[in-house]
Parts: structure tokens; sequence; C-alpha cells
């Protein structure tokens, strides 16, 4: 399904939601979330790959990359501070002010290859997204990385380097 043209563009006000980041959804292609963002995003590979490749803004918005398999956005990955999810959490709030603003509704696990890192992994109750995951990586105290996608590509922890060939 496309959306219709649209002059929103993809900003630092943007919100991190359970589907994508203010007009960029889950599912779209690289074209079609160009056009939505109003911005082009380019590979971060000099060569995309038609398994798995990362896509950023070409320019105005630092911070944010795409992951795409199969030709569709997979997962959207946030190293910004000034990107925040549609319930107010980002880069730098404590865990327990995260976890506060999901009251419990995060599942908490451990951060592999760390001894005091967490995931904070808000799993969506609704049909619609039951296979879409918000996850905020934390180094013990602080939220460092925000990640929304797909299962299982949200949670590959060294991102397109975990993805396999059909």
């Amino acid at each position: 399904m496309k959306k219709p043209q649209n002059t929103v563009k993809l900003t630092e006000q943007s919100k991190l939601a359970i589907n994508g980041i203010g007009p960029v959804d889950l599912g779209m292609t690289v074209a079609e979330a160009s056009t939505a963002a109003g911005v082009q995003l380019v590979s971060l590979g000099s060569k995309p790959s038609a398994v798995c490749s990362e896509y950023k803004p070409a320019s105005g918005l630092n911070g944010v990359r795409f992951m795409v398999t199969k030709g569709k956005i997979a997962r959207i990955d946030i190293d910004s501070k000034a990107i925040a999810t549609v319930s107010g959490a980002k880069i730098g709030d404590t865990e327990s002010r995260t976890k506060s603003l999901y009251s419990g509704q995060l599942q908490v696990s451990r951060l592999p290859n760390s001894t005091k890192g967490k995931y904070l992994t808000f799993v969506p109750k609704t049909e619609r997204d039951k296979n879409l995951r918000l996850m905020f990586e934390t180094d013990g105290q602080t939220v460092r990385r925000i990640r929304v996608g797909k299962l299982p590509e949200v949670g590959f922890i060294e991102g397109c380097l975990d993805v396999r060939p059909d």
C-alpha cells in the first residue's frame, strides 16, 4: 500500500514509533522511504547487497540508519540524542525513566558480552504489530542506542553481519 505524496520531511522532530520513524514506515522500499522522508536515502556501503544493506539520509539528519533486507526497510537504528520515541524516551535517558514511560511493558534481558548492559524491549500486544519490537540498549544505567524493527532483524546484534542469505 503506497502512501500519498507527503510534504513532511524526516527531521530530528520526527518521532520513533513501533512501525517506523516520522513519515518512514517499516516495510517501505528505499525509493518509497526517500519520497516520504523528502530526502534521498543513500547506502552506507559502496555497493548495496540484495541480501542486506544499510542506508542513511543523504543530508540533514545524522544518527539514523535503515537496515534493508529483501528490498524493504526491516529495522531502524537511532544513535541521535535528539530523536525521541512517541512516548518521549531517548538516548541519554536513565533505565528507570525509560521503564516509567513504558510502565511495566518492557522485557529486560542481558546485553550479550556485557556484565552490566541490558536490552529493554517493548513487545506490542496488538495482532498487527506482534512481529515488531522497540529495543533500548543500555550500559546498565543509561540508554545508549535505540532500534525498532521486524523480527528477526531487530534482534541482530551485528546488524547486516547477522543476516544469512536464503
